[in-house]
């Protein structure tokens, strides 16, 4: 049985040569587990100006955008999960993929013999990525025995090594109308929010697949359930919705080949010993000993 998440973190600040204690005015750092409680850190920061650090426990930090945003100052660092959870996120995004590619909604849900002939192969796909953090370079490597060609669209369109192309946030629409399946791995800021609309799933070839396993307010969600009613294109998977959690009788959960997953690319179980290991790593930056790993910029909210 794994050790209460509580006692994991802790042993890991321990690990990492710190000390956990209750909040004081000898508080010099603090790891923040509770994603809901963003109100609660401003306060908790505003009358704690010593603090030199916060970790934050997730990889995307738009629900602290506003935080960091007001309660930016100098010395004061944010560090968050970004890379740590790469790993089962791909994972479940490949899979997702392979589903849709195999006609899997409609055969789980078969209460009959289907005998139509329907699937493609994965192998040697034109494969687009939005975003090159770290999900996109763990998928890049479980693309690999796929040989699929793969092209990473990023903000600065600096090649990223292992794809075989890759272009700036501005070049979207010049490569969708070439894609086969288009998976969205980027963080939510000003400049991603509803970057997928109505106008980019016209711009994809009908035949091709959409995967989100970033965060549900890249995509705006009516535009994706018409083009699925409409096929536009032929089929999508989301792990994040807008609204989250996807109420009961909304109708992307009627619309044709769509898989929709509650937000569950990683669990407690697969991320609490990865957390743990990116504060042992942190609590020994903030003592001198290493370098900070996924640290944030407030202004760019990634």
């Amino acid at each position: 049985m794994l050790p209460e998440p509580d006692a994991v973190f802790a042993a890991a600040v321990e690990s990492g040569g710190g000390t956990v204690a209750p909040l004081g005015p000898d508080t010099r750092g603090i790891v923040w587990l509770d994603y809901r409680r963003a109100s609660e850190l401003a306060t908790v920061l505003r009358e704690n100006p010593q603090i030199g650090w916060v970790q934050l426990p997730w990889a995307g930090v738009d629900g602290f955008a506003e935080v960091m945003r007001s309660e930016h100052r100098d010395g004061l660092l944010w560090t968050s999960a970004k890379g740590a959870y790469a790993q089962p996120v791909a994972e479940h995004a490949l899979a997702l993929s392979l589903a849709l590619l195999r006609f899997l909604p409609r055969r789980i849900r078969a209460t009959s013999w289907d005998d139509r002939p329907d699937g493609v192969s994965l192998f040697g796909l034109r494969v687009v990525i939005v975003g090159a953090g770290g999900i996109a370079i763990e998928l890049l490597r479980l693309l690999q025995p796929f040989r699929a060609h793969v092209t990473i669209v990023r903000r600065s369109g600096e090649p990223l090594p292992g794809a075989d192309a890759t272009v700036p946030s501005e070049a979207l629409h010049r490569v969708l109308p070439h894609a086969d399946l288009v998976v969205v791995a980027a963080a939510l800021t000003g400049a991603t929010l509803g970057l997928f609309g109505a106008r980019e799933f016209e711009l994809m070839p009908e035949t091709a697949y959409f995967v989100n396993v970033a965060r549900g307010g890249v995509v705006v969600t009516d535009d994706l359930v018409h083009a699925l009613h409409r096929h536009t294109i032929a089929g999508a998977a989301v792990d994040v919705t807008v609204p989250e959690p996807l109420p009961d009788g909304h109708p992307l959960w009627s619309a044709p080949n769509v898989i929709v997953t509650p937000h569950m690319a990683d669990t407690p179980t697969m991320t609490a010993p990865l957390l743990a290991e990116r504060i042992r790593l942190n609590v020994q930056a903030f003592l001198g000993d290493a370098r900070f790993v996924g640290v944030v910029d407030p202004e760019r909210g990634y």
